[in-house]
């Protein structure tokens, strides 16, 4: 199971490499969907099935539906392929500098792993007990979280905008 585990992890990291050194809009489409079903997966063997349902829910409903249209809007007409010099460097390097930044971390701040159950005799999982917090504070957190797609969004529209002017423009 632990295997399973260390396996959706190098998922969840190989994905964000996917989507930072992406050559075109169209290959990070598909490194986003695998670091969020990586990610969603390392949750569920955890035990946060509510929690993993939510953020699937919002990257694969939202986010890939702002690259589809942001990818709509900025085709590039050349775009680069995984194989080029340019594009491994990239890689490369974002990949060095992820593992000097987690050695670093961890060797600065020790290794602490915590339980995803909480403690004592609690009969509520953490992850469920959230479920009354989006009733009780819902306008606050539907507020932060409009803010945070609104951002996404702009980020989005900067990252695909390719070699041309950009998608934010006058069509």
């Amino acid at each position: 199971m632990s295997y399973f585990v260390v396996f959706l992890g190098v998922g969840v990291v190989l994905g964000g490499l996917a989507v930072a050194s992406s050559p075109s809009p169209y290959y990070g489409v598909l490194g986003l969907v695998w670091g969020a079903v990586s990610g969603c997966g390392w949750l569920l063997n955890l035990g946060a099935s509510f929690v993993s349902l939510v953020l699937f829910m919002v990257y694969l409903g939202g986010m890939l539906v702002v690259f589809v249209y942001s990818v709509a809007l900025a085709a590039d007409p050349f775009p680069e392929a995984w194989g080029d010099w340019g594009v491994v460097g990239r890689g490369v390097g974002l990949f060095l500098l992820l593992v000097v930044g987690v050695v670093g971390v961890v060797e600065w701040c020790g290794f602490v792993a915590g339980a995803m159950g909480g403690g004592g005799l609690s009969t509520v999982r953490l992850d469920s007990g959230g479920v009354s917090l989006f009733y009780s504070w819902g306008v606050g957190m539907f507020m932060v979280a409009g803010w945070g797609l609104l951002l996404t969004l702009f980020v989005v529209l900067e990252l695909v905008r390719g070699l041309s002017r950009g998608v934010i423009r006058a069509v």
